[in-house]
């Protein structure tokens, strides 16, 4: 007898919560946008910057490139930690990436999903810009982004 009414219970239980959620006056508001829903929020203050190298700074073709991380903490993608996300180095890429979606794997946006707050690049000799762009656990930007101001390097020919 005692197992039927523990069924009985939980059964209850999930036909009372789909009742719930059938219900169209207590569903959350729809996002504007698909993605807008899987934004994080990003704190007042939160500053993402080079540590190294430094703007207009001549480097290696491999160099560090060390990221600064302030109002915020590292955590990898993944980990839906509030006020947390990974980094992505944007190189010589035209102007913002959309900010609404997450961030492509391509040659011009590399991703630190494992939390890395420091990696090295190889860079062809010549001029490149760098801007770093926090995600969130789904690569999206958080809301506002959190993003550094763009620095220009310059590699030398080894």
């Amino acid at each position: 007898m005692r197992t039927p009414r523990f069924t009985l219970v939980i059964g209850s239980f999930v036909l009372a919560g789909c009742a719930v959620a059938a219900d169209a006056s207590m569903a959350p508001p729809v996002p504007a946008s698909p993605t807008a829903a899987l934004m994080s929020p990003s704190p007042a203050g939160a500053q993402l910057y080079f540590i190294a190298p430094q703007n207009g700074e001549t480097v290696a073709p491999s160099f560090v490139v060390r990221f600064g991380l302030k109002g915020m903490g590292v955590a990898p993608a993944g980990a839906d930690l509030s006020n947390t996300g990974h980094h992505h180095i944007l190189i010589d890429h035209q102007g913002d990436p959309d900010l609404t979606l997450p961030l492509p794997v391509t040659d011009q946006v590399k991703h630190f999903g494992g939390g890395q707050t420091e990696t090295e690049l190889t860079l062809s000799p010549g001029t490149h810009t760098l801007r770093l762009v926090l995600g969130n656990h789904l690569h999206i930007p958080h809301n506002p982004p959190v993003m550094s101001e763009t620095i220009t390097v310059t590699v030398k020919a080894p």
